[in-house]
């Protein structure tokens, strides 16, 4: 995706969330996710490895948890 379109889909998915929606993102764009979310779980071969609230994991840590340690 462009960069339009990305920024045009965060916009979406802020306002849905601040709107009370649940949004499920499946993403590996570390930045993406620090950015956009209050709650992030973290799968590792198919389990939740690790969940982390909004502000309290570092790009480093939820990175670690994506690989596995």
């Amino acid at each position: 995706m462009d960069v339009g379109a990305i920024e045009f889909i965060h916009k979406r998915i802020i306002r849905a969330r601040d709107e009370g929606a649940g949004v499920l993102l499946v993403s590996s764009d570390l930045e993406e996710i620090l950015g956009l979310f209050d709650r992030i779980l973290v799968m590792f071969e198919g389990r939740i490895a690790a969940e982390f609230p909004r502000g309290e994991v570092s790009e480093r840590e939820l990175g670690l948890r994506m690989g596995g340690s």
